[in-house]
């Protein structure tokens, strides 16, 4: 029972807080708390604190609450809050380490994964490894909490840029439960940041049927941006018959089976997609933007057939006005492929456009029409205006050196691609191009080597540069170690021009039939392929 006196300091307390005076407020509500030993009292003096943004006088409320209540599960709860937002980690630990002791059993794994959220603003993220690390050991040795805690240790190593120590946890915590989700993310992400060691970790986890479909969709996009189509296409294939609702899966299934020629496949997954996102966007009445990438992939599935008049349909299904200008660059593609480049330029020219980018695009739209059309010398030009209007465009300065290659100018390609590597170290397509055409052309070999070894150390998994690197080693007449490496980058992108050069290897090495179906099988894949075409008629092979 509170006496008139504590009762009117609590009065004066909350309307001194209400008129604007937080600390007088404060002091008249802690003292009320000190007079009472009202736990609520202490919680609300606290309160008043952290709402004025006094973090220390937050703390001597949940301190002196903590004394008068030393059993309170919510005052020490409230000290190590407030000791974490105040950076104070090291006065944090015995609160921290009495939290887990309080935490009922059947919660301490859910309080284990929550620790690197608790502590994510700490600057120091080694030092509070340093300092968390030993009050996770007991919990490490425990069978209920221990997948917890090394998953919990591993974050907090993520944080803290120890990624081989990270590994290491993830390991330990796979090893006693390989289905366990929140491992299963810590070591996606590790493989994000480079860490090859977390591949294997992943394929564990998703070698089982029960894998987390949100997580498999993580990792597929992953496998896409790395360039392992055919690995992506198999976990697409298992998401879609798990979770056959999953719309996006189906999209991307679509766009890869397209990439790989799977024409059919790629037209039925289509399909599955369309009819997901019209089924959930019917009932909103709203304009299905969504739409307009399955209607430019039916597009290029209708073109890759010869159906140019079914291509302009879909196309001419595209209505979004946000969406209007890439059908029409695609239209325009579409005529200069039928041989009508005079009209699918003056279609480009017309086009309005809102801003400078897409002024920008409709210029790469141009190049990219002449570079099919193998119109270099115009396209080089138009290049070099692009690379004008933005100068500090290592993408654009890039696609400028790629075209002094096609008009043989290898000194103005080789100037322009040493001065991105100069603006941008870690620009790995410029150390492979420049390493590649130096290779074809059997110029400066080793040179060429130590480029493309650069341009992999960048991207470990690109097959193209993976390519680059075996048609090197055949060049320099190391056959072996060719065959293997172009027969990795092949597995791992199916593509015309690698076809052309595993073909020619195998030919080399007294291989012919070998070579002839790894040949056929790049034509079905990109008929017209510059590269392969040429190689089959140096060997006399007709395609």
């Amino acid at each position: 029972m509170l006496d008139a006196e504590t009762f009117y300091e609590i009065l004066l307390g909350e309307m001194t807080t209400r008129s604007g005076d937080p600390a007088t407020g404060f002091a008249l509500m802690l003292e009320a708390a000190r007079n009472s030993e009202d736990e609520k009292l202490y919680q609300r003096a606290a309160n008043i604190a952290l709402q004025a943004r006094s973090g220390e006088s937050a703390l001597i409320a949940a301190r002196a609450w903590q004394q008068a209540w030393p059993e309170s599960v919510e005052a020490n709860r409230y000290v190590l809050q407030i000791l974490v937002a105040l950076n104070r980690v090291r006065d944090s630990i015995p609160a921290l380490t009495q939290e887990l002791a309080n935490t009922p059993a059947a919660s301490q794994a859910s309080a284990l994964l929550a620790l690197p959220t608790l502590y994510r603003r700490i600057p120091d993220k080694p030092l509070l490894l340093g300092l968390v690390e030993p009050v996770l050991a007991p919990y490490l040795a425990q069978e209920h909490t221990a997948v917890a805690a090394w998953a919990a240790l591993g974050r907090l190593r993520l944080q803290a840029e120890d990624l081989s120590g990270a590994v290491q946890a993830v390991q330990q915590a796979q090893k006693l439960a390989p289905d366990d989700e929140a491992t299963a993310l810590l070591a996606l992400e590790l493989l994000e940041r480079g860490e090859l060691a977390a591949g294997a970790l992943v394929d564990v986890y998703f070698a089982q049927p029960q894998a987390s479909a949100p997580l498999r969709l993580a990792y597929t996009r992953w496998l896409l941006a790395t360039q392992r189509h055919a690995d992506a296409q198999a976990q697409l294939n298992t998401l879609t018959s798990q979770t056959p609702d999953q719309s996006e899966a189906w999209f991307l299934l679509a766009a890869v089976a397209l990439q790989n020629n799977q024409l059919p496949e790629a037209e039925a997954a289509l399909e599955k997609f369309m009819a997901l996102t019209a089924s959930t966007e019917a009932a909103d009445n709203k304009l299905n933007k969504s739409l307009t990438q399955a209607y430019l992939l039916h597009a290029q599935i209708a073109e890759k057939r010869g159906q140019y008049h079914q291509a302009d349909a879909w196309l001419n299904r595209i209505q979004h006005p946000e969406d209007r200008f890439i059908a029409q660059t695609q239209r325009a593609a579409l005529l200069a492929r039928q041989g009508k480049l005079p009209q699918a330029r003056a279609l480009l020219r017309q086009l309005p456009t809102q801003n400078a980018q897409e002024e920008q695009l409709k210029l790469q739209a141009e190049v990219q029409l002449l570079r099919d059309a193998k119109q270099y010398a115009p396209a080089y030009e138009i290049q070099a205006q692009l690379a004008a209007l933005d100068p500090d465009n290592n993408e654009l300065l890039y696609d400028h050196a790629m075209l002094a290659d096609k008009l043989g100018r290898l000194d103005e390609m080789e100037r322009l691609l040493r001065q991105i590597i100069e603006r941008q170290p870690d620009f790995q397509h410029a150390y492979n191009a420049l390493g590649y055409s130096l290779a074809d052309r059997g110029l400066r070999l080793k040179e060429a080597k130590a480029l493309i070894e650069t341009a992999l150390s960048h991207a470990p998994n690109d097959p193209f540069i993976i390519d680059s690197l075996g048609w090197v080693h055949f060049r320099l007449g190391e056959h072996t170690e060719a065959l293997r490496l172009l027969e990795s980058a092949f597995a791992r992108r199916p593509d015309a021009e690698i076809a052309a050069h595993l073909g020619e290897v195998l030919w080399t090495m007294k291989q012919p039939e070998r070579a002839r179906a790894i040949w056929q099988q790049g034509l079905r894949l990109q008929g017209d392929n510059e590269t392969l075409l040429k190689t089959l008629r140096r060997f006399g092979v007709r395609p």
